[in-house]
C-alpha cells in the first residue's frame, strides 16, 4: 500500500514501458519511465480516434445537407442535387426531432428521430398536395421551416426555466 503523504516512500516493483525493468538514463532508481498512459491501468489519457473525427463528420453532414437545400431552392440542375436534397430532407427533421429527445439513449433517439423525419416529410408532402400547392422548392422550404421550428421549440423548452433573475411587473 502506498502512502501519499510522503512522496519519498513511493516504492515501485516494476518499471512500466521497459522490457528490461531498468530506469531510463538519468532517472533515479525506483522511478517510472514516462508512458503514454495516464490514469487507471488499461485506459489512455487520450480520446479514441473515433471521438476526434465526430465533429468533422458532423460538419461534413451539415455541409452536404446545406448544399442539397441550396441546389433544390435555387433549382440548379446537377447530378448531386437528388442525393444531397434527399439527405437534407431526411437529416433536417431528424436533427430537429432528436434535439427534443435528449432523455433517450443515443440508439433510441436516432431510431425515433429517423422515423419522425420520414413522418414530417410525408405529412408536409400530403398537406401541400391537398392544398394544390406542391412544388419541389416549396417542399424543401416547408420541411426546412418545420425542422427549424422543431429545433427552436426544443431549444426554448430546455432553457425555459433557467432564468435566474426575478421578474417584477
Amino acid at each position: 500500500m502506498q502512502s501519499f503523504s510522503d512522496p519519498g516512500e513511493l516504492h515501485i516493483d516494476t518499471i512500466e514501458g521497459h522490457a528490461d525493468g531498468h530506469a531510463p538514463d538519468g532517472a533515479p532508481s525506483g522511478t517510472t519511465a514516462p508512458s503514454a498512459t495516464t490514469g487507471p491501468p488499461g485506459r489512455s489519457g487520450r480520446r479514441p480516434p473515433a471521438a476526434d473525427s465526430l465533429p468533422v463528420v458532423a460538419g461534413a453532414a451539415v455541409a452536404m445537407a446545406g448544399v442539397g437545400a441550396a441546389l433544390a431552392l435555387a433549382d440548379i440542375g446537377s447530378p448531386l442535387r437528388a442525393p444531397f436534397t434527399l439527405f437534407f430532407l431526411l437529416t433536417a427533421p431528424a436533427c430537429g426531432i432528436a434535439a427534443a429527445l435528449r432523455g433517450l439513449d443515443p440508439l433510441s433517439r436516432a431510431v425515433v428521430a429517423g422515423g419522425g423525419a420520414v413522418a414530417v416529410d410525408l405529412l408536409t408532402a400530403q398537406t401541400m398536395l391537398a392544398l394544390h400547392s406542391w412544388s419541389v422548392r416549396g417542399g424543401v422550404a416547408a420541411v426546412g421551416a418545420v425542422s427549424l421550428l422543431l429545433f427552436l421549440l426544443a431549444h426554448g423548452w430546455r432553457h425555459r426555466g433557467r432564468s435566474t433573475g426575478s421578474r417584477t411587473s
